[in-house]
């Protein structure tokens, strides 16, 4: 699922293609806002990501999908 955090502060937003659930992602983000430490995601690339749970603006998740290619409309 791709998924973008808006980061306080900053202009762009974290992009991160990753390899969970909805349910995993949104149990880690309310855990790192409860405890108020960090949130860690390592994306599909096996990048990792830290995201202090106090800088996060909001999370958009959007579901995968599959590219199109040629000129077919619709």
């Amino acid at each position: 699922m791709n998924v973008s955090i808006g980061i306080r502060g900053a202009a762009r937003e974290l992009q991160l293609e990753l390899d969970l659930t909805e349910e995993e992602l949104f149990s880690r983000v309310e855990a790192a806002t409860k405890e108020g430490g960090l949130l860690t995601l390592v994306d599909s690339k096996g990048q990792q990501a830290l995201v202090p749970a106090e800088a996060i603006g909001f999370v958009l998740v959007a579901p995968d999908t599959p590219r199109r290619v040629g000129f077919a409309l619709g």
